[in-house]
C-alpha cells in the first residue's frame, strides 16, 4: 500500500466495467461507498477514547459528573452522542473506493485525505470476514493481503454479497480477467477438501498439554501466591493472565476453528471457520513458501496431526487444526502439487556422536529428501516436521558450534522467502557439506522450472 506523497486524494472517474452509480450510494467520479453500517462501527473510536479519558480520572470525572445537574447531564449524553454520530457519518462519507484495470484505490480522510493504491497484480490473498455483531446485520469486512506489507488493508464494512462479489471481482483481475469478465465470472466455484468435526476439535484441544498445564496454573497458581503472600489481591492479579492463558489455548481456539473447512478452487484453497466471527480466508497458489506438521504427544495414539504454514508476507498461519494423518496428506498435496509426505524416508541423526552434543533428544532429529523438498524433523514429545519445496529455498547455510565440531557434526539451514528457517540439525560434518552443495544446486534448478505464481492458473 503506497500513500500518495501530496496527501490528497486524485479525482478520478469510475474505473473500466465500474457502473455509473452504485447501489452502496456511490456516483460518478466518486467511486463507492461503505456500507451505512459503517458509522455505527466508527463512532466506537471517539467513544472509547472518551471513556478511557474518564476511567483515567477516575474519582474526579465522578466529582465532576455530581456536580452537574439533571438537565445538564441530559444535555451532555445527548451532545456526545451527537458528536460521535457526525463523526461516524463524515468519517464514511468521505471514504471511497475504486477498482482499476490495475489497481484497488482506497480514499479517505476529512481534515487529512489520504489515497492508497494496492496494485492487483501484488494481491495474494483476500479475506471475507464476518464477526459476529456484522453477521446480524448482514454486512462483512474485506481484508487484503498484499505481498510485501504485514499489515492487511481493511474495507469495513460492505453488504455481504458486495463483499463476495468484490472479492471474486479482484482476484479474477489479479488474474489477468478483462474487467467486463473479471465481474461476469463471480465467486469461483469450489469443492470441499476436509471439514474438521467439532467433537475432534474440542477432544484435541483437552489432549493438549499446553491446556493441562494453562488449568494447572489456574488451580496451583493462585493458591501458592495466597499461601505465601497471604493477599488475596495478589492471587487474583496471578489468576487472571493464568485465566487469560487457559481461555485463550481452550475457548478461544474452539471459537476461531469451529466448523473448521478447507475447499480447493481456482482462487487457491479456501479457510472458512469460526463460531461467532466467521473467517472466509485464502491460501493463495504458488506463495507457500514450507509447511510444519505438528503431532503433539497425546494426539498421536489417534493419528492425528496440525498442519502449518508459512506464507510470503502473510500472517494466515494454519492450515489444519486438527486431522488424521492421511487427510492431511491429501491437502499437503494440493499446496504443495506432487508431493507425496508418505514416500518421505527420514534418516535420524548418527548415535555416536550426536547423544554426546544433545543427550536423549537427540533421537528426535532427522532428514528427509526427495526430488521435490527438504524435509527436517524434530522433538521428542511435540514432534514437528517442517517441509520445503527446493524452489522456495532463499539460501542454505552450514554452521558448527565448538562441541558439534569435535564431535564431527554440522547444522545445515535452509532459509525461505517467509523469513523462515528450516534447519537439518546434528548431520555428519561430510554429508552436512555434500548436503550444501547439493541443495544449493536443486533450489537454483527447481526455481528455473517452477511455474509462476498466479491466480486462477
Amino acid at each position: 500500500m503506497t500513500p500518495d506523497p501530496s496527501g490528497a486524494a486524485p479525482t478520478a472517474g469510475p474505473a473500466a466495467g465500474d457502473p455509473a452509480g452504485d447501489p452502496a450510494g456511490g456516483t460518478a467520479g466518486e467511486g463507492r461507498r461503505l456500507h451505512p453500517f459503517t458509522p455505527l462501527r466508527r463512532a466506537w473510536v471517539p467513544i472509547a477514547a472518551t471513556v478511557g479519558v474518564i476511567a483515567q480520572q477516575g474519582d474526579r470525572a465522578g466529582e465532576w459528573i455530581a456536580e452537574l445537574s439533571a438537565v445538564l447531564r441530559v444535555v451532555g449524553v445527548l451532545g456526545l452522542v451527537l458528536v460521535f454520530g457526525v463523526y461516524g457519518f463524515l468519517s464514511w462519507w468521505f471514504t471511497h473506493y475504486e477498482v482499476t484495470d490495475t489497481e484497488l484505490r482506497i480514499r479517505s480522510g476529512l481534515l487529512f485525505r489520504r489515497t492508497a493504491h494496492i496494485r492487483l497484480d501484488r494481491l495474494q490473498a483476500v479475506d471475507v470476514t464476518r464477526p459476529l455483531l456484522a453477521r446480524l446485520t448482514g454486512v462483512a469486512s474485506l481484508r487484503l493481503d498484499v505481498i510485501g506489507t504485514e499489515d492487511k488493508d481493511e474495507l469495513s464494512f460492505l453488504g455481504e454479497k458486495e463483499a463476495v462479489a468484490l472479492r471474486a471481482e479482484l482476484l479474477a483481475r489479479a488474474a489477468g480477467f478483462a474487467p467486463e469478465e473479471a465481474v461476469r465470472l463471480g465467486e469461483a466455484p469450489e469443492r470441499e477438501l476436509l471439514r474438521v468435526r467439532p467433537r475432534d476439535l474440542v477432544v484435541s484441544l483437552v489432549l493438549s498439554l499446553g491446556f493441562w498445564a494453562a488449568v494447572a496454573g489456574v488451580v496451583i497458581g493462585p493458591v501458592l501466591v495466597f499461601w505465601f503472600s497471604s493477599s488475596p489481591w495478589v492471587a487474583l492479579a496471578v489468576l487472571l493472565p493464568v485465566a487469560g492463558a487457559l481461555w485463550k489455548g481452550s475457548a478461544g481456539r474452539l471459537l476461531a476453528d469451529y466448523d473448521w473447512t478447507v475447499a480447493e478452487s481456482p482462487d487457491g484453497l479456501r479457510l472458512d471457520h469460526g463460531l461467532l466471527d466467521r473467517v472466509h480466508e485464502t491460501v493463495p497458489p504458488g506463495r507457500v513458501q514450507s509447511v510444519r506438521i505438528v503431532e503433539p504427544l497425546l494426539w498421536r495414539r489417534r493419528g492425528w496431526v496440525r498442519v502449518e504454514l508459512a506464507v510470503a508476507g502473510s500472517k494466515n498461519g494454519l492450515l489444519v487444526p486438527v486431522a488424521s494423518r492421511a487427510a492431511a496428506h491429501a491437502v499437503i498435496a494440493r499446496v504443495l502439487p506432487g508431493v507425496d509426505l508418505a514416500a518421505l524416508s527420514f534418516s535420524g541423526a548418527p548415535r555416536a556422536a550426536a547423544r554426546w552434543v544433545v543427550p536423549v533428544w537427540w533421537k528426535g532429529y532427522a532428514l528427509a529428501l526427495s526430488p521435490d523438498v527438504f524435509a527436517a524433523r524434530h522433538g521428542r514429545l511435540c514432534r514437528r516436521t517442517e517441509v520445503v519445496p527446493h524452489a522456495k529455498v532463499q539460501s542454505v547455510r552450514l554452521t558448527q558450534g565448538p562441541w558439534e565440531r569435535a564431535r564431527g557434526l554440522a547444522d545445515v539451514h535452509v532459509d525461505t522467502g517467509a523469513n523462515g528457517t528450516v534447519t537439518a540439525r546434528l548431520r555428519a560434518a561430510g554429508e552436512a557439506a555434500e548436503l550444501l552443495r547439493a541443495q544449493a544446486a536443486r533450489s537454483r534448478t527447481s526455481r528455473a522450472a517452477a511455474r509462476p505464481d498466479r491466480w486462477m492458473t
